[in-house]
């Protein structure tokens, strides 16, 4: 899986998966207006989606505050939100930049991972996608259409499944990692496949076609075939 970093160690190995935002916040110059908790968990959820994707349990998570020290507890319960809805209950810690006052927000935020070792597999079969891509304002906007992190979690539970986070360059682009060759889908359903997906809104699976009913009744209207 690309995007992360994989470090071998006995056993395994550890997955280093991390997202960065700037820009957006509740400073005066921000592109985009959001409560810090609102910009940890997307940030967050980037980072955890690519970890788990690679096949690692998240075990900690490291901040990059450049938003103020006043901004830290708001951005780690926006971590802690996104840990409730996948279930997990890992350590936070990081740095704050004091010394100088930024006149925009940022914030890094470093997910690690812990991945058993085991032959890497690629499933075959129907591709589909969850979730919508949505980036800036939309994300802010539409969280309906926001594909949740208990459904990406439930598909990383599932067999014969192979999961791709779709980032800032959209599907078309992502699904180049699956197919070298060049093939992209030509529709699915009404998706815009050049979209950015800003905080991976969306995601790709490949899925054994006799699992489409479970998946369609489970994912309901974020399934997009």
């Amino acid at each position: 899986m690309r995007d992360v970093l994989n470090l071998p160690v006995t056993g395994g190995s550890l997955i280093f998966a991390s997202d960065n935002s700037g820009g957006i916040g509740m400073k005066k110059e921000d592109v985009v207006t959001a409560s810090y908790d609102v910009v940890a968990y997307y940030s967050f959820r980037v980072a955890v989606i690519e970890c788990m994707a690679a096949g690692a349990d998240p075990i900690a998570v490291v901040m990059e505050n450049f938003c103020g020290e006043q901004a830290w507890s708001e951005l780690e319960a926006g971590v802690r939100q996104g840990q409730a809805e996948l279930g997990l209950t890992i350590p936070i810690t990081g740095s704050t930049e004091t010394n100088m006052e930024m006149v925009q927000s940022a914030l890094g935020i470093l997910v690690i991972g812990q991945k058993k070792e085991e032959e890497e597999k690629v499933a075959s079969g129907k591709m589909g996608v969850i979730g919508t891509p949505l980036m800036g304002e939309g994300v802010i906007n539409h969280p309906e259409l926001i594909a949740p992190l208990s459904l990406f979690k439930w598909c990383c539970e599932q067999e014969n499944m192979t999961i791709l986070p779709v980032g800032s360059k959209g599907i078309a682009n992502e699904w180049l990692h699956l197919d070298p060759s060049g093939t992209i889908p030509q529709a699915v359903e009404s998706l815009d496949l050049n979209a950015s997906a800003g905080p991976s809104t969306c995601f790709i699976i490949v899925f054994d076609p006799e699992k489409e009913a479970e998946i369609a009744a489970k994912a309901g209207h974020w399934f997009h075939r």
